[in-house]
């Protein structure tokens, strides 16, 4: 069984083709992922209008990069999924408009993804990881914590009031004058800093409810900035340490606080599992596998080429809704919001029809 994933919900335009073997091994057989990175960086953040023209103008040639990589036709695909959202509408259109064009000319079933649910089932692609699980997903725009129960399966047991983590990690890479993206730049000026110079807050540290707050902890590094200014090197690389540090605290003792809410709600998760974008940042990586290790419990986290928004984790997505019928019409939306505890069966399943034979290849075989 083979699915293509597409993936434009921001400022990477993604493609990929993920399969299950015979064996039940599952594997990616390309993922192409196309950064618009320097398109953005000027204005310190993605532009909604610039990413979406951006998409337009590759979508055609990474899904063609996709199946030449793998070595396929698009007759040779048993669904196209892409993400629906959430996301910026206009990339998530592109995409969309693609997948549905591609399922319709090859008669394939057609999935519209949560991008959400693809960060929150990749775990399972790369670790064949079974349910339930506790998940902490962290990245630009999301900073939750959630027990993944099963496929469109979420209880939703903290998330952040104000500022997601990836968007503290951008504002204060701003502030401090490094490069955008945030996180990674802050995460380099770290290393070379004292993380213990500046005392900076844990917000909602104690708190019984797994929620999370940061814009306490950015208000906090932008006065100790603005009291010492000009800032040196030292100063810079020193608040950056700093900050990561209480970041990191942030996320262990609200992931702890996390898995509490888990077994108090009758769960007993498998493993704890991080994912998303600042997933990437190995401080924090660092910082939860001592609290799984406390907890008795492995930690997974995505390889550093699925931290970040691909094809691999949206085609993975399609194919588990793909096995449980889980199928969706052309009619379809493009959702800029659509949170992932709110997915209800009305959303997704629906009985799969009836996929084409490929020409010459028996498909029962090969799942």
């Amino acid at each position: 069984m083979r699915v293509l994933g597409i993936e434009t919900t921001c400022d990477e335009t993604a493609a990929a083709i993920v399969s299950i073997e015979r064996s039940g091994e599952a594997k990616i057989l390309s993922n192409e992922v196309l950064s618009q990175i320097a398109a953005h960086a000027a204005f310190g953040g993605v532009v909604p209008e610039i990413a979406a023209r951006a998409h337009v103008e590759a979508i055609d040639r990474i899904v063609a990069r996709a199946f030449e990589t793998a070595g396929l036709k698009p007759s040779d695909i048993d669904a196209v999924a892409a993400a629906a959202g959430p996301g910026l509408v206009g990339g998530v259109m592109v995409g969309l408009t693609t997948a549905k064009a591609i399922a319709l000319v090859t008669g394939r079933p057609f999935i519209a993804v949560n991008h959400l649910e693809a960060h929150a089932l990749t775990a399972r692609l790369t670790d064949d990881l079974a349910f339930p699980y506790l998940l902490l997903l962290v990245s630009g725009g999301h900073t939750q914590l959630l027990a993944v129960r099963g496929v469109g399966d979420y209880l939703k047991l903290g998330g952040t009031i104000d500022d997601a983590v990836g968007e503290a990690f951008d504002k204060i890479a701003k502030m401090l004058g490094l490069a955008y993206p945030g996180g990674p730049s802050v995460e380099r000026e770290a290393e070379k800093g004292d993380p213990e110079r500046f005392d900076f807050p844990r917000p909602m540290a104690g708190r019984p409810n797994p929620d999370f707050s940061l814009s306490g902890l950015k208000t906090a590094v932008r006065l100790v900035a603005e009291r010492i200014a000009p800032l040196s090197d030292r100063d810079v690389a020193d608040l950056c340490a700093s900050f990561q540090a209480a970041v990191v605290d942030v996320m262990v003792e609200r992931t702890r606080a996390g898995l509490r809410a888990c077994r108090t709600a009758g769960i007993t998760p498998s493993a704890l599992v991080v994912a998303g974008g600042v997933a990437a940042n190995q401080p924090i990586r660092r910082g939860l596998t001592r609290l799984a290790t406390e907890a008795g419990l492995p930690m997974i986290a995505p390889p550093m080429a699925l931290c970040g928004d691909n094809g691999a984790m949206i085609a993975w997505a399609g194919l588990e809704r793909l096995r449980l019928g889980m199928v969706d019409d052309m009619s379809a939306l493009a959702r800029p919001r659509w949170p992932l505890d709110e997915l209800r069966p009305q959303d997704t399943p629906k009985p799969a029809p009836a996929m084409p034979e490929p020409a010459g290849q028996d498909l029962a075989a090969r799942t």
